[in-house]
């Protein structure tokens, strides 16, 4: 299977409120649709490396919640929520993000899958941060989370 294709843009802005990634994966916009909205794909990919999914709750609706739970390398369980903004399949979510912490902000990411037949450019946008130290862990995990995906679609092609 071809390798993805990953650049991480930071446009201009008056503050560091947000990140921007974009990413090319070898297959198509359903697959890669289905993989960030159902949980028995989520529970896969959808944690930094070193990370395992332990819970993964969807309810793919406008005002649906969603229910990510990640153990660390250490043993803690740490878990992010959210609420679905807009659900178009298969070209665009937007949710909200929030750690299960009584000091979490809650922030926004919009997901968008663009259709390149056999590829999709993904572009996702997580925005609302409190200040750049957050967005650059999220920034972060977001890369652990991309890469685990390339390896999930590896797996499930057999390397094609």
């Amino acid at each position: 299977m071809a390798q993805s294709r990953m650049r991480v843009a930071q446009e201009p802005a008056p503050s560091d409120s947000f990140l921007l990634m974009r990413r090319m994966l070898p297959v198509p916009r359903d697959e890669v649709f289905r993989a960030w909205t159902l949980p028995e794909h989520l529970r896969h990919w959808l944690c930094p490396l070193g990370y395992q999914v332990v819970e993964s709750q969807v309810d793919l609706r406008v005002g649906g919640r969603y229910r990510i739970g990640m153990r660390a390398p250490n043993g803690e369980v740490v878990t992010t929520t959210g609420i679905y903004q807009v659900v178009q399949a298969p070209e665009r979510l937007v949710y909200t993000w929030r750690w299960d912490d009584p000091d979490a902000l809650e922030t926004l990411v919009s997901v968008e899958f663009r259709d390149l037949g056999q590829e999709t450019e993904l572009v996702l946008r997580h925005e609302r941060f409190a200040d750049s130290d957050r967005r650059d862990r999220h920034r972060e995990g977001w890369t652990g989370c991309l890469q685990n995906l390339d390896a999930y679609f590896a797996s499930r092609s057999g390397g094609r």
